[in-house]
């Protein structure tokens, strides 16, 4: 059974940085993608970032290219995502979800399984 579990939200003040955590179970990443998203109220959920786990490729939405980087740590079974220069439209719930497949999409739809989010709030 797959299982995700989000971690490490919470709020920061513009400019500073968060590491979000993707706890994974019941699958091996090496044959899914992991993908981050984000959903502000009132707006659709949009991908954030995405990681191949057979490959290692990445993909990111412009708004976040340069600030924001997904990784992986195998021991752990655990993907993250590090946010850097956080400015307030990154404020949002954070979710994570897993597709079985190599390939990193930012298009949720393609997504099967998802975690429960986490609360991202960036104000001064």
């Amino acid at each position: 059974q797959v299982q995700l579990v989000e971690s490490g939200g919470g709020l920061v003040q513009p400019g500073r940085s968060l590491r979000l955590s993707c706890a994974a179970s019941g699958f091996n990443l090496d044959y899914y993608a992991i993908g981050w998203f984000r959903q502000a109220p009132g707006k659709e959920r949009e991908g954030v970032s995405a990681l191949s786990g057979s490959d290692g490729s990445t993909n990111y939405a412009d708004s976040v290219k340069g600030r924001f980087t997904i990784s992986r740590d195998n021991a752990k079974n655990t993907v993250y995502l590090q946010m850097n220069s956080l400015k307030p439209e990154d404020t949002a719930v954070y979710y994570c979800a897993a597709r079985p497949g190599w390939e990193a999409l930012l298009l949720p739809a393609w997504y099967d399984d998802w975690g429960q989010g986490t609360q991202v709030t960036v104000s001064s």
